[in-house]
């Protein structure tokens, strides 16, 4: 069948036609993909399909020629620049040894074990089983990111997952070039597997570096004209990307990679001018070049050649998604904060991105070229078909399925800002993450700031009276905000914005001066008087200090927890029957319904839309709530 679109002799009208058939497809399927809140590479990949030659045949991408080799060189440069450009020292506290094991330990094992597998179960050559196995190595951030935008798991993770991401996409795409030059080699030793690595990295982080200091002293000493600053600095920015990657890579082939995450990383971290318009235009301009690439390769992927491995490449989809990545992410994350089901999450999520495609497409090409070195075109059959079926299934299955995969393992925790680092912030912090909470704080002291990481707090520096700081933090995530600072301006203008501009379930302001409070509440704003408060906490050990002792240690040894009754076994149920239900150590204090409050008798039945306050130990109050309101 003959593509609709394809190169003819009016080849120059029909590759404009083929361009405008992707980036539109590629557009929809952003479209689906932010409607429907998944990952856009399932989209991009299924457009890719369907419009290709092996369904629909719309276009042929062999319209671009040799010419696509270089498109995919340069789409990567942007794709891995905007990741690293996002990856943030601050943020790579969350997990620092976490991620250094993913990156090292995890890859190696990823790598020996994959090789090995391919190797026998499909027959490849040990040269060929090394280049795919290097390949699968990396995951990327053209797949994690879209998945983090979408679901919300704990900073932790996000840091762990994207970093990852980044630095494995610029080791796997090196040691893959190596391992496939050493094709050429018939007495390759492991020395020279080394040096060839070695001297990749080496050239993409020195060009990396220049590059980002060049740019770095440019938007900082150069006046750029007050008319277009922010559009020159954008244009720089991606001059510089494109230029690190085009010289790392002359020098030598796959450095380059190296090179533009280098640069990003290092730009991306250093205190530049025009940053956020920076950022915005790479994000626009990173979403056009990863639907045009991915739609591309996907076109390029033949049935044939997935159908051939037969079940020696179940087998290797298998033991890369099932043993592999759980046992690499269960060693990485050993003594680390991460809970069981987190790493299961990240177990279960590690889907292969734009590197594998595009280095398995480029080096096929070679392999199956008579002219070239290492000809082996079997060989280029079992790497883009290995390559191909993994980031299928992983696409589909792990970055398509990752919200519902969250929320099976429950990691998508509550998402909370607290405005003010200082003593209430930080003891209300503590006691939130030690139910689980996702918290976050936002302070604009630095020494504050620096106390509070030192003490294990996530926080985010800057004004939290700054829409775009709360933005940055997360507060279009963010299921509760609260203004905990000892000014009460702010703590009013702060409660203000999270409920004009980001329509936060829960807003909280901590008000200082007692005589605020009816001023806040009269505008709407949930008050917490701070004077009020410490009354109410001294009459408490006065009077009941049993349970002020108890309500201390709230959220550690004890719980107090809230539900609502919607599930259809519960309505209709009197109190005593559902006690009888309950685990030990776990009383229902509670009952409201509309506007009242009840602490109920055992006759007490159960409505549609009732609220059940739990009481008690931690662990039976969780039973509890699992019992009730269990996970679907």
């Amino acid at each position: 069948m003959t593509a609709i679109l394809a190169a003819g002799p009016e080849g120059g009208s029909n590759l404009l036609a083929v361009v405008a058939l992707i980036i539109g497809l590629g557009v929809v399927s952003q479209m689906l993909a932010a409607r429907y809140r998944v990952p856009s590479v399932i989209f991009l990949i299924t457009a890719g399909i369907v419009a290709g030659p092996e369904v629909l045949d719309l276009f042929d991408p062999d319209a671009f020629g040799g010419a696509v080799s270089a498109i995919v060189g340069v789409s990567v440069a942007i794709i891995v620049f905007e990741g690293a450009f996002n990856l943030r020292i601050d943020k790579l506290r969350e997990a620092p040894s976490a991620a250094v094991r993913l990156v090292t330990v995890g890859a190696l094992i990823a790598f020996v074990g994959t090789t090995v597998t391919v190797r026998f179960a499909l027959g490849a050559d040990w040269s060929v089983a090394m280049v795919v196995g290097s390949l699968l190595v990396a995951t990327g951030p053209t797949v994690v990111t879209p998945i983090l935008e979408v679901v919300a798991v704990r900073d932790r993770v996000a840091a762990a997952l994207e970093t990852e991401g980044i630095v494995n996409d610029v080791t796997a795409a090196i040691f893959a070039v190596v391992a496939f030059e050493a094709l050429a080699l018939s007495d390759a030793t492991p020395v020279d597997y080394v040096y060839l690595f070695v001297e990749r990295l080496g050239v993409g982080l020195l060009v990396g570096l220049v590059v980002a200091g060049v740019l770095w002293y440019v938007l900082t000493h150069v006046d750029l004209s007050r008319g277009n600053a922010p559009q020159t600095a954008r244009l720089l920015v991606l001059a510089g990307a494109i230029v690190a990657f085009g010289v790392a890579s002359t020098i030598r082939s796959e450095a380059g990679v190296a090179a533009v995450a280098a640069s990003g990383v290092l730009l991306g971290n250093l205190d530049i001018p025009y940053e956020t318009d920076i950022e915005e235009f790479k994000g626009d301009l990173t979403l056009i070049v990863l639907s045009f690439v991915f739609i591309v390769l996907a076109a390029l992927l033949e049935f044939d050649k997935l159908l051939a491995l037969g079940a020696g490449g179940i087998v290797v989809v298998l033991v890369v998604t099932l043993v592999l990545r759980p046992l690499l992410v269960f060693l990485s994350t050993t003594g680390d904060r991460f809970t069981r089901n987190e790493k299961l999450f990240v177990s279960f999520v590690g889907p292969r991105g734009i590197i594998p495609a595009s280095v398995a497409t480029l080096f096929a090409l070679e392999l199956s070229n008579p002219e070239s070195v290492p000809y082996n075109p079997a060989g280029a059959d079992i790497l883009v078909g290995t390559v191909f079926l993994v980031i299928l299934v992983t696409v589909v299955f792990q970055a398509g399925l990752a919200r519902q995969i969250a929320e099976y393992f429950e990691v998508i925790p509550m998402r909370v800002l607290i405005v003010g680092g200082g003593k209430v912030g930080r003891s209300l912090a503590e006691r939130l993450e030690d139910r689980g909470e996702d918290v976050v704080l936002i302070e604009q002291d630095a020494d504050i700031v620096e106390r509070s990481r030192n003490e294990g707090y996530t926080v985010h520096h800057g004004d939290g009276t700054d829409t775009e700081v709360l933005r940055s933090a997360g507060a279009e995530n963010a299921k509760i905000v609260a203004a905990a600072t000892g000014d009460d301006d702010a703590n009013l203008l702060v409660a203000q914005l999270a409920s004009s501009k980001f329509d936060v379930d829960t807003v909280l302001a901590r008000a200082n001066n007692p005589d605020n409070v009816d001023a806040f509440e009269d505008l709407g704003v949930r008050t917490i008087s701070a004077s009020m408060a410490t009354a109410w906490a001294m009459d408490n050990v006065i009077e009941r200090p049993a349970l002020s002792n108890w309500m201390t240690e709230l959220g550690r040894t004890g719980d107090v927890q809230e539900i609502e009754v919607t599930a259809e076994d519960l309505v209709g149920k009197t109190i005593a029957q559902l006690d009888d239900e309950l685990p030990k150590g776990v009383l229902i204090a509670l009952v409201g319904r509309e506007d009242d409050h009840h602490v109920p008798d055992g006759d007490f039945t159960l409505r549609q839309g009732d609220h059940i306050t739990f009481l008690g130990r931690t662990e039976a109050v969780h039973e509890a709530l699992e019992r009730c309101h269990p996970h679907d």
